[in-house]
């Protein structure tokens, strides 16, 4: 009798292959965490820009110079438009996108100074001398960890906690660079 070379693996190679694997995605996973939770958070900030953007092309074009008090009325036809200010995704209050909900509001000077009937676009609210945006994360520590928020001068405040912003930034925002 002739001894057969056997071919293949053993148990024990098996086992050790998959220790090592399970070893490498516990150091990659908690990576993995923090990447996505960066990149949710510039979606955010980048969604608050944009939002910017679409209020200065709202108050040049269609408000005479008043600000939308929430998304709705920013992602509205101007008549004889094919666009909102605003892209459709970010076309109401409270959406939530990339991991962090968005919201429009009256600013701290509440003076209406168009009333929405007059709106290029037919507002539900009348457009007024200041506005903010604020972004939260849905889950603090997963989808993100800090809140952003802006208002009609354009910079963009970050807060380190998560906690949802109001049109009165608290005192622990800080500026994003």
């Amino acid at each position: 009798m002739t001894p057969r070379s056997e071919r293949g693996f053993t148990l024990i190679e098996l086992l050790v292959a998959v220790a090592i694997v399970g070893i490498v995605a516990g150091i990659a996973a908690p990576q993995l965490l923090r990447a996505r939770s960066a990149g949710n958070e510039a979606a955010a900030v980048a969604s608050l820009r944009a939002i910017h953007s679409g209020q200065a092309s709202y108050a040049s074009s269609c408000a005479r110079g008043g600000y939308a008090q929430t998304l709705d009325d920013l992602a509205r036809l101007p008549v004889g438009g094919s666009s909102g200010f605003v892209s459709p995704d970010l076309s109401r209050n409270g959406v939530v996108k990339s991991g962090y909900v968005l919201n429009v509001g009256s600013g701290v000077t509440a003076t209406v100074i168009l009333a929405s009937a007059n709106t290029c676009n037919g507002a539900s609210d009348d457009a007024l001398a200041s506005y903010f945006g604020e972004a939260h994360p849905t889950s603090v520590g997963s989808t993100g960890q800090r809140s952003f928020g802006l208002d009609q001068r354009g910079t963009v405040f970050q807060e380190p906690t998560g906690v949802t912003f109001t049109n009165v930034f608290p005192a622990s925002a800080t500026p994003i660079q």
